[in-house]
């Protein structure tokens, strides 16, 4: 389960926020509008009402660190109720990359329904996730999540190839558009309003699932393609993991190298000769974080026959290694003698320490 946060309010008691639960075997998806500040009672209480009740007790929760999902009260609850906590952990989608990747196919399925942009003049104005139907009836996002819910449930998933309603009850529910294909010689107009908004919402729905389904399979046998590297190839390292480069981390390189790989570690790990400037990093790399470099072609290019290598600059350890006593002083306030030291590193300009504070003094005061 994860939170969808910075909705627009709707509905009448202005929710700004939605709780995705995703059932990990069948894939049944529930859509619970909530509040962006609700505290860990919250939750609670809105999953004992409104989940508990048809589907039980939960054997394992899977969730990020959420301060709801870490607070005592919850932890206690689950520990009643004997429900594992199972905490996902970064660069690991796998953990809850299902629900993840359920908000998306919500707010994709929210925003081709609901989305709408008045304009003024020149400028631009986000009116909000609202629908309005026909007549001109608003319907906030809030309210059509059952029947996005009901679409989801009816769909067929590319991992089961089987909808989630057939996996969880063993057979798909009577679907209203079953029922609104009749036509009634006399019907009120709210109720044909609501008809038609069923329908059109439902279309939506389904184009937004089958168009989110196959953008994902496609991009996902585009981006893991294993690659088949070789001893002496020439690779592309990523900086995802880099959190120790200097300057502004958002205009960071998104690869450095290329670095010539100098070893295989079965089908998942590569080993690559760093540089001095990369010295402090492990060589070996999961192939996810590796691409093939691609040189430039000579004929077209032939002033670019010398690879240049990005290096980003990274930080030090931490560690200062002194290499020089330059200067002497003695302050006159506590008689005590300080010594302007020189570093190893160039980027550390230099600094009067006092003796105590001078790691090796003896040998380097000699």
């Amino acid at each position: 389960m994860d939170w969808v946060t910075g909705l627009p309010p709707g509905g009448d008691r202005s929710y700004n926020s939605c709780l995705v639960i995703a059932e990990r075997s069948s894939k049944t998806p529930i859509f619970l509008p909530c509040h962006k500040d609700d505290k860990a009672m919250d939750p609670s209480l809105l999953i004992w009402n409104r989940v508990v009740s048809w589907t039980g007790i939960f054997t394992n929760i899977i969730s990020d660190r959420d301060h709801k999902f870490t607070s005592a009260l919850w932890t206690n609850l689950h520990q009643l109720f004997g429900t594992k906590l199972s905490f996902s952990t970064a660069y690991h989608p796998q953990t809850d990359g299902l629900a993840e990747r359920m908000i998306q196919i919500l707010e994709d399925m929210v925003r081709r329904v609901c989305f709408k942009l008045r304009r003024y003049g020149k400028k631009s104005l986000f009116y909000g996730l609202q629908f309005k139907d026909c007549d001109g009836f608003t319907h906030y996002w809030s309210t059509i999540l059952p029947v996005l819910e009901l679409a989801f449930k009816t769909s067929i998933h590319a991992s089961t190839n089987q909808t989630p309603a057939i996996l969880e009850k063993g057979c798909n529910p009577k679907l209203p558009r079953a029922s609104l294909r009749k036509e009634l010689a006399e019907i009120h107009p709210t109720a044909a309003s609501f008809k038609g908004m069923l329908i059109k919402a439902r279309k939506h729905a389904v184009r937004c699932m089958e168009d989110s389904f196959a953008y994902a399979r496609d991009k996902w046998y585009k981006s893991h393609a294993t690659p088949d590297f070789k001893v002496g190839d020439l690779v592309l390292v990523s900086t995802t993991n880099f959190n120790n480069i200097k300057g502004c981390k958002k205009l960071k390189e998104y690869f450095s190298g290329p670095f010539v790989t100098k070893a295989l570690h079965g089908e998942n790990a590569v080993e690559v000769e760093v540089s001095e400037e990369l010295s402090n990093k492990h060589p070996t790399f999961p192939v996810s974080l590796i691409k093939p470099y691609k040189s430039s072609d000579v004929e077209k290019f032939p002033l670019r026959n010398k690879v240049p290598q990005v290096i980003p600059p990274i930080e030090s350890s931490g560690i200062k290694n002194i290499t020089k006593v330059l200067k002497e002083r003695k302050l006159r306030t506590n008689k005590v003698k300080e010594y302007l030291v020189r570093y190893s590193d160039p980027a550390c300009e230099d600094e009067w320490l006092a003796e105590k504070d001078i790691p090796e003094a003896t040998k380097l005061l000699r």
